[in-house]
C-alpha cells in the first residue's frame, strides 16, 4: 500500500497540523498522499484512507470509501470510541507498517433503504419530530408482521452500530464482524419491549401508523445521523443489508472482546 488519502475533521485537527505532518512523513517514506476535506472526492488511485477525528468522522467517511471499495483506518482525536484503532502517538508507526504491507482488512456490513442511495455503517434511526408524543411504528420482517411499538422511535443497526445509539437504547453488543440486523425501540412504552435480532438476508419494514389524525404526525429517517427522508402516517421505509461494505484496515491483533473488556473496565 503506497497511495494514501487523508480525510480530516478540521475541528479535531486544528489547522490540519497532524494532517500535514502525516502527509510529509508518508512522502518522505516513499509513498504518495492526498488530502481531502469531509465530503470531498477521493482520488481513484487511493489504496488506503486515514480518517482523522473520531468515530463520527470515520462513519461519515465510510460512505464515500465504500463506494470506491477503498479500505480506511481511523485516528482518534476525540473521545474514546470503538471504531478508531489509532491514536496520534501511534500513527507514524502505523504508516510504516502499512507501507510494508503489514495489515489486515476487516469487512463490515452496511444498511441501505429502498429508494435511498446512501448506505449506513452504523444505523438507520426512525425518530419522532415536532411535539413530544409517542409514535406507533409497525415492524415487519420479510413481509410478515412482527409487532407495533409505541415509542419515541426505532433503531435499525448493524453489528458495527451495536456499540452506538442502539447500545444506549438497551440493545445488545455484537461482534462487528458478524452479519445480522438489530431492531431496537427507543423508549418504548411497553414492559416487554426488547431488541430483536434478525438475519442479514432479511428485509425490515417500518411503517408509521397514525395515532392522532388531528395532529401533523411525522417521523424523520436518519442514516448514520444524517437526515434522509420523513414519513407521514401510512408511509414506510424498508431496510436491508447493503451491497456496499466498509473495509476497515486493522493493524492490531487485539480481539473485539479484549477491546470491549477494556471499555467496560474504563481502561
Amino acid at each position: 500500500m503506497k497511495n494514501f488519502c487523508i480525510i480530516a475533521n478540521s475541528c479535531k485537527d486544528q489547522n490540519y497540523r497532524l494532517t500535514h505532518q502525516m502527509k510529509s512523513f508518508i512522502e518522505l517514506k516513499g509513498g504518495s498522499c492526498s488530502v481531502v476535506s469531509e465530503g470531498g472526492e477521493i482520488p481513484n488511485d487511493t489504496e488506503g484512507i486515514f480518517v482523522l477525528g473520531g468515530d463520527g468522522t470515520l462513519i461519515r467517511a465510510a460512505g464515500m470509501a465504500s463506494q470506491k471499495d477503498i479500505p480506511l483506518i481511523g485516528v482518534n482525536l476525540g473521545h474514546l470510541g470503538y471504531l478508531c484503532e489509532l491514536e496520534e502517538s501511534s500513527v507514524f508507526t502505523a504508516v510504516e507498517e502499512m507501507l510494508r504491507g503489514n495489515y489486515m482488512i476487516e469487512e463490515r456490513m452496511m444498511l441501505s433503504g429502498a429508494g435511498i442511495e446512501r448506505p449506513a455503517l452504523n444505523d438507520i434511526v426512525i425518530c419522532r419530530k415536532g411535539v413530544l408524543q409517542l409514535v406507533e411504528l409497525t415492524v415487519s420482517v420479510d413481509g410478515e408482521y412482527l409487532n407495533t411499538f409505541r415509542a419515541d422511535g426505532m433503531i435499525v443497526a448493524t453489528p458495527t452500530g451495536s456499540t452506538g445509539y442502539s447500545m444506549s437504547a438497551g440493545g445488545p453488543i455484537v461482534d462487528p464482524k458478524a452479519r445480522m440486523i438489530l431492531i431496537t425501540p427507543i423508549n418504548a412504552h411497553e414492559l416487554n419491549a426488547k431488541s430483536i435480532v434478525v438475519g442479514a438476508e432479511d428485509e425490515v419494514t417500518i411503517e408509521l401508523k397514525g395515532r392522532q389524525p388531528q395532529k401533523d404526525e411525522r417521523v424523520d429517517v436518519n442514516f448514520d445521523g444524517e437526515y434522509a427522508l420523513a414519513l407521514a402516517p401510512g408511509e414506510s421505509v424498508t431496510i436491508r443489508a447493503s451491497r456496499q461494505k466498509t473495509r476497515i484496515i486493522k493493524l492490531s491483533k487485539i480481539s473485539f472482546l479484549e477491546i470491549l473488556r477494556r471499555k467496560m473496565q474504563g481502561c
